[in-house]
């Protein structure tokens, strides 16, 4: 796989990189150039008009004279840093604060026009060739009685605009590194609670895709990526346990199969080869008979355990009598129990007690749990089989006084073909499915079984059905 992603945001953040500083050095310097000329303009534009409407009209109405006004332009002229100037239609120069009175001297500026400016009120020029940088100028009229005497000009030096142009641009810089900067930050926080998170989660799915499912990660994280990396490491770690139950799965029925096989094998070569003489045949006979039986029994239960996985899909619910059940169920092993002299004590609820379930795969299970009971209890012992009430369900428990089961083995004995150690010698026949199918029946019913175990005193194993609604027989 082609790891560009963190390559792709690199460059994502090279390009807004570029972008942003192609933005601030071509249109910023621009934009706040012309924001600072039209600014200053309007600035002087007003100091313009209230000179044309005091002084400079009472100066061409003779209300007073060109030493005063001079006197006080002058003073405005240091306060506002610009020049300021009375200029005649014509182009004649009536007063410059740059320049000392003189009456004697004219000054005219060649190609004046005050429709120069067009629309606006202001020009950035060389006014007419009169300076020798850029001036920001700007026009106000000078009228009396309706007509124009003359225009008060302001002129402004661009190079002071420049300059606070500058110092502004300066501080767009300032701010631009700063905020690549902080976006910098934001890269390397991608990279710590993202991208490695991420470089983390691909490679263990790598690793998970070439059959490695005991390869186990960490990551520190609480938002999604956390928890998608949590619910990978137990995904792998349910298939891992998948896995190894399938290899123990597979290598416990290759035993249970190999087992049985090989004996047959074994008596029928002897029986041809002659090694057993033929008065004995009947005996091995029955022997091997009994070894097909016990392939047909393994058959069987891997049969009904693979059909019990589609968890529930193959159950028939109806209402049915339990008590029946448990006395119809407890009579099948009256012969094995008289050989063991063992009783079955039965101590139900009820005459008939109704619940609603499968009633072939509850009696299966009634008769896999009495079938164990009766393999691991001792001779001349009892087992007692009990149901009870509470709320809407009814429990049934199978109680031994037997060999018990060790404390370490509890959890395991669901768990298809597990035989403890301790019961191989006494359940030389089974095939370690009886309880896995008990435990898959009551759980496609939706209910649960316990079981409470001490060695060497028994065992009681308890499950529950739902009762049913109704209290009639059933046919």
């Amino acid at each position: 796989m082609k790891k560009t992603l963190y390559l792709k945001f690199i460059l994502a953040y090279f390009i807004f990189g570029v972008f942003s500083f192609i933005i601030v050095t071509t249109f910023v310097p621009s934009m706040t150039r012309e924001h600072l000329i039209r600014e200053k303009a309007e600035d002087l534009y007003v100091e313009a008009t209230r000179i044309s409407n005091t002084y400079a009209t009472g100066l061409y109405t003779s209300e007073t004279d060109l030493e005063t006004v001079k006197e006080q332009l002058d003073s405005l002229a240091v306060y506002l840093d610009s020049t300021i100037r009375i200029i005649n239609p014509s182009g004649r120069l009536v007063l410059d604060t740059d320049v000392s009175l003189n009456v004697e001297d004219e000054i005219v500026i060649e190609n004046f026009d005050p429709t120069a400016t067009s629309s606006s009120y202001y020009m950035v020029n060389n006014f007419f060739g009169n300076f020798d940088s850029k001036m920001l100028s700007v026009f106000s009229p000078i009228t009396s009685s309706y007509m124009v005497k003359g225009y008060v000009v302001i002129h402004c030096d661009m190079m002071r605009i420049e300059d606070s142009c500058n110092r502004m641009l300066n501080i767009s810089y300032i701010t631009l590194v700063i905020l690549l900067l902080l976006s910098l930050i934001i890269l390397i926080f991608f990279t710590e609670m993202v991208y490695i998170p991420l470089r983390k989660i691909t490679y263990a799915t790598e690793q998970y895709a070439a059959g490695n499912m005991h390869y186990e990660f960490q990551v520190e994280s609480d938002d999604e990526i956390g928890y998608l990396a949590v619910c990978l490491n137990y995904m792998a770690s349910q298939i891992a346990s998948s896995e190894d139950d399938q290899k123990k799965f597979i290598a416990n029925v290759s035993h249970d199969f190999r087992s049985p096989l090989t004996s047959i094998r074994g008596y029928l070569e002897a029986m041809i080869d002659g090694t057993i003489p033929p008065e004995m045949h009947d005996k091995y006979l029955n022997i091997v008979l009994n070894e097909t039986e016990r392939l047909t029994k393994l058959t069987n239960s891997l049969l009904s355990l693979n059909n019990l996985n589609t968890k529930g899909m193959l159950l028939e619910r109806t209402d049915f009598d339990i008590n029946s059940i448990i006395r119809s169920t407890a009579a099948t092993f009256e012969g094995t129990c008289r050989k063991k002299t063992i009783a079955i004590e039965m101590i139900l609820t009820g005459d008939r007690m109704f619940v609603n379930g499968d009633k072939e795969k509850i009696q299966q299970v009634l008769y896999n749990l009495l079938d164990n009971a009766i393999k691991f209890s001792h001779h001349d012992s009892v087992i007692r089989v009990e149901t009870s009430v509470k709320n809407n369900k009814l429990f049934v428990s199978v109680k031994d006084t037997g060999i018990g089961i060790p404390k370490d083995d509890l959890k395991l004995i669901w768990d298809r073909f597990y035989k403890s150690d301790f019961s191989r010698g006494k359940d030389k026949k089974g095939t370690g499915l009886g309880l896995s199918i008990v435990k898959e029946i009551i759980g496609c019913h939706g209910e649960h079984i316990n079981v409470i175990s001490t060695e060497g005193a028994g065992s009681e194993f308890i499950f529950s059905l739902l009762l049913a609604d109704k209290d009639d027989d059933e046919d």
